[in-house]
């Protein structure tokens, strides 16, 4: 029986360097760098796609895939439903950790931050600039509760297509954005013999960024 052992499959990881004369003093300057690369590479299906990674009731992390919708001088923003479980981890803990991982340029960040939501005109005007169809579906679904099989969602869409069928749809109030504000981000270059990059943005208490290097 194979028991699935990967001690063999390695990879020579030289495909680019992080070194401190190179990058830049915000870590969100460095972070757009890096996100524009990601973009323009054909190898990145999609650049946006990050892993959030929260604390539940029971000690233990969850981690899901998200996407990024938004960043500036502040922070990260994503879009979920408040009711789900990682919404309801945001709104318990105030904090969580984001992930990039682009394979293709070897390259990871890591973000920890305190979350909170983004104002409510904010989440109206990302909600009706989705396609109806994505509209639909964030009332539809009643994120991470158990439901009875596939077809109690597609039903409940069918009959809420023909209830808006000319009509706008209000964006529920339990659904709406949330802004990750970063207080240490990690920047990891694949580097060869397994001596990676590991450069640590660090939040000062006067609002300054702390730059160190990590041992791999």
């Amino acid at each position: 029986m194979n028991t699935g052992n990967l001690h063999d499959k390695r990879k020579i990881y030289e495909k680019s360097q992080l070194i401190e004369t190179e990058i830049r003093e915000n870590p969100i300057e460095q972070f757009r760098n890096w996100f524009l690369e990601a973009e323009e590479n054909p190898q990145v299906s999609e650049a946006n796609a990050m892993a959030i990674s929260t604390v539940e009731d029971d000690g233990c992390p969850r981690t899901r895939m998200v996407l990024l919708k938004a960043y500036n001088w502040e922070g990260f923003i994503f879009y979920t439903n408040y009711d789900s479980r990682k919404g309801k981890s945001l709104e318990k803990t105030h904090t969580a950790c984001l992930h990039f991982f682009w394979p293709s340029l070897e390259r990871q960040i890591i973000i920890k931050a305190s979350v909170e939501r983004i104002a409510e005109n904010l989440s109206d005007g990302y909600f009706h600039s989705r396609p109806k169809g994505s509209q639909l579906g964030a009332v539809v679904s009643p994120q991470s509760r158990e439901i009875p099989d596939r077809h109690f969602l597609e039903n409940k869409l069918k009959d809420l297509e023909t209830e808006f069928e000319n009509k706008e749809i209000p964006r529920p109030e339990n659904w709406g954005g949330y802004i990750a504000k970063p207080y240490e981000i990690e920047f990891w270059q694949g580097r060869p013999n397994r001596l990676h990059d590991r450069i640590l943005y660090t939040l000062t208490d006067d609002f300054d960024w702390k730059i160190s290097r990590l041992a791999p």
